[in-house]
């Protein structure tokens, strides 16, 4: 995995939308299975989806957290109200 390009693709789906890179996706690994696509190619294909798949797993953890930084901050430090 490269780090840099996962940091860059986060920002992708931050400021656009995660279906842009899941339908990508899709598209790569449709190709993966042509019988056209030399073991190099494929070599780089795989590459390209595994820091896809990368940057969402990054993007969903860090919206994650975010969402339980703001429900901290919403419930205070007395908890929530039962």
């Amino acid at each position: 995995m490269r780090l840099p390009l996962i940091k860059h693709l986060v920002q992708f789906v931050e400021e656009n939308d995660e279906d842009f890179l899941n339908e990508t996706l899709e598209t790569l690994e449709y190709l993966t299975d042509s019988p056209a696509i030399k073991d190099e190619e494929l070599d780089v294909l795989g590459e390209l989806i595994s820091n896809m798949y990368g940057a969402l797993e990054v993007s969903k953890s860090t919206i994650l957290r975010a969402f339980s930084f703001y429900e901290v901050s919403m419930l205070g430090s007395a908890g929530p109200a039962f």
